[in-house]
């Protein structure tokens, strides 16, 4: 679980900021007190929330299928589950399910049992090497082309070790801009939603002061302006602070697995590369630092290369799972209760409480108009009179009808965009007590009344349909379109090739490791042959003076049928047994007779003297020999007195240079 948990803060982080955006887009550039609004003054949709998405609106669902459940993401999760006797797992995808996660980190398991049995097996390997001195090599007697043939596989395989850690490096370098790219996208539409919430809290709080000629809205209206703004405050809040830290989270994880995939690729690239000058040049002492280095390493790949193709996995089962959703938000899915979506029914109650809002900002601006802009009576009991003249001032386009069903406006009518603009031209100059001394309708004061009562008309019709696309998903479905059209693609982009270059790497370093054993072995037997202690004399030379049977030096050495040499007497005692066999090789002689080795015998004698090894001299017991059976000069004897030569007068040269 604590893989799956690991693999969830990357693939599903920003997948989990979208489900608490709900929507978003840029930021809506307002200053403080700029309350003079036009169609200008706001985003639109194509530079803020769908800067990425289609033009055309998100497929909705058939109508048959939008209540019944759905499986999101079904072919491509259908994997052993490990929690269950491993047995198919077909619950979809659903980041709440422990079986789900188990599935995906069932992917990832060869990656982690090689690096165990990796482990386990060179460690005991490279134990049994030292311990029982267990060793593989080319023989320096073997042919060129064996040891050609070992140096042109070094050469491969640190090429494929060097390939693996580019490969890793490109792959980490787009794996970690893509995770960015698609966090700053999401962080994005974060805040331009905080804002949002944020704006329309603003104009809900400045609706509440409206006075249009001592005209106000209802105190009711007030008071659920009051709660709404408390819990919209609560909301961009919430949004704001847990953006903020989930987004530093995942960018401080990325971070850090960046860095550990570059170190791993430095680091491999230069022990591949100087091991294999090592190798070449015959250093065999470093050789073997680098081989414990290489086999920590490898494991250490090996499990990594486990761990991004889990991550791999559950990055690609939410790209699916979010694009199938996209084809069917109202469905029973594993996400209803994650990002539930609010039905028809409840979408159009809060539509027509917008509109009615709307519809009384509204009356109470036209109130105004008729009753005292329009006024032209000048009697004294007339309070709304301040000298206003000129033409008739139009009245503010209601997009509603008095049954809240859209409306086109009248062509004296001015709309929410335009109002302002238009209504300036009917402002008069006033006098200090207030009134009008030059033509108009209203007053700046009034103008500026007016004007920001259109303004909370014009931001709650902006700003609905934008809500209440948070309520129904619409936004969300934009979004998850738009991440899993331009991001999803790049991502499992970067992570094959993270994955190729860290197979490359474990598998080319892995099979350089057994060479540079090889060529390890090789070395050593070159040391045993030029630089030999006196204690490794004795050993060497025992083999070739010292007759199988007594464990004696041969003083008398005599050849036997089969080619065999042994001392005269020992030979003699084992014939006398009735045993006509060979002592060593145990094959059945033709005859029992012998002929003296006389090479052999000058160079015991040599031995002794040089090892100052004092000696009788054999007895002149008569000597059982034959020599016209087995001449002195035959090819057994041959064989054998010149392997005896050979080796012992490479044990005198290594005592030569030793004493020198």
């Amino acid at each position: 679980m604590e893989i799956g948990r690991l693999s969830a803060v990357i693939a599903i982080g920003v997948f989990a900021l979208v489900l608490s955006l709900r929507f978003g887009a840029c930021e809506a550039n307002r200053g403080p007190g700029n309350f003079i609004l036009d169609a200008q003054n706001f985003p639109t949709l194509e530079d803020g929330l769908l800067k990425f998405a289609p033009v055309a609106s998100g497929p909705v669902a058939m109508a048959p299928d939008s209540k019944s459940p759905l499986i999101l993401a079904a072919k491509r999760t259908r994997r052993p589950d490990v929690l269950n006797k491993f047995k198919i797992y077909g619950g979809g995808w659903d980041i709440t399910n422990k079986h789900y996660w188990a599935s995906v980190g069932f992917t990832g398991a060869a990656g982690f049992i090689l690096a165990i049995l990796w482990f386990f097996s060179f460690g005991l390997a490279l134990g049994f090497r030292h311990c029982c001195s267990w060793r593989i090599g080319v023989k320096d007697k073997g042919s060129s082309r064996t040891q050609y043939a070992c140096f042109v596989l070094l050469l491969v395989f640190t090429c494929a070790a060097s390939t693996g850690c580019i490969l890793l490096t490109v792959g980490q370098d787009d794996f970690h801009g893509e995770v960015l790219d698609t966090l700053s996208f999401v962080v994005n539409q974060s805040d331009f939603t905080v804002q949002i919430l944020r704006n329309v809290t603003d104009f809900l709080s400045f609706a509440k002061t409206i006075n249009v000629e001592e005209v106000y809205l209802p105190s009711d209206v007030q008071n659920e302006i009051d709660k709404l703004n408390i819990d919209l405050n609560n909301a961009a809040n919430t949004l704001s602070d847990k953006t903020n830290e989930s987004s530093e989270k995942i960018r401080s994880v990325i971070d850090t697995v960046r860095c550990v995939l570059i170190v791993v690729a430095a680091v491999m690239l230069i022990l591949a590369v100087i091991g294999f000058v090592l190798a070449v040049l015959g250093y065999k002492h470093a050789m073997y630092i680098f081989i414990m280095s290489g086999w920590l390493l490898v494991a250490v790949t090996f499990a990594l290369c486990g761990g991004f193709v889990i991550l791999n996995s559950a990055v690609g089962d939410t790209c699916t799972a979010m694009d199938q959703w996209v084809e069917y938000p109202q469905a029973e899915t594993a996400l209803s209760n994650i990002l539930p979506c609010v039905d028809e029914k409840t979408t159009n109650r809060t539509l027509y409480q917008s509109k009615d809002v709307i519809q009384r900002l509204v009356n109470i601006v036209n109130i105004v108009i008729w009753t005292t802009a329009n006024s032209n009576s000048q009697s004294q009991s007339n309070s709304y009179f301040y000298n206003q003249s000129g033409p008739l001032m139009p009245p503010l386009c209601s997009p509603y009808d008095s049954h809240l069903r859209p409306r086109q406006c009248d062509p004296y009518e001015v709309s929410f965009g335009n109002a302002s603009m238009v209504w300036q031209n009917y402002t008069c100059e006033v006098s200090e007590a207030g009134s009008c001394i030059s033509p108009g309708r209203i007053t700046p004061d009034i103008y500026t009344e007016l004007v920001a009562a259109v303004n909370v008309s014009y931001a709650l019709d902006h700003y609905a349909p934008l809500l209440l696309s948070l309520q129904d998903c619409n936004f969300v479905r934009e979004t998850f379109n738009s991440i899993t059209t331009f991001y999803c693609p790049n991502l499992e982009h970067g992570l094959k090739l993270v994955n190729l270059g860290l197979a490359f790497i474990s598998t080319g370093v892995m099979l350089c490791l057994i060479l540079w054993i090889v060529y390890a072995n090789r070395l050593r037997r070159r040391e045993e042959v030029f630089v030999t202690t006196p204690s490794e004399v004795k050993v060497f030379v025992e083999k070739s003076l010292w007759c199988p049977i007594s464990l004696d030096l041969m003083l008398d050495p005599v050849t036997i049928s089969t080619g065999q040499t042994y001392d005269r007497e020992s030979i003699l005692r084992w014939f006398k047994d009735v045993l006509d066999t060979c002592p060593v090789t145990g094959e059945k002689l033709k005859h029992t007779n012998s002929v003296p080795n006389s090479s052999l015998q000058k160079l015991v004698r040599d031995f002794c003297i040089l090892k100052k090894i004092s000696v009788a001299e054999p007895s002149n017991k008569k000597k059982h020999d034959l020599g016209k059976t087995l001449h002195p000069q035959s090819l057994a004897a041959v064989e054998a007195t010149r392997m005896i030569v050979l080796d012992f007068g490479k044990a005198i040269s290594v005592k030569g240079f030793i004493d020198a």
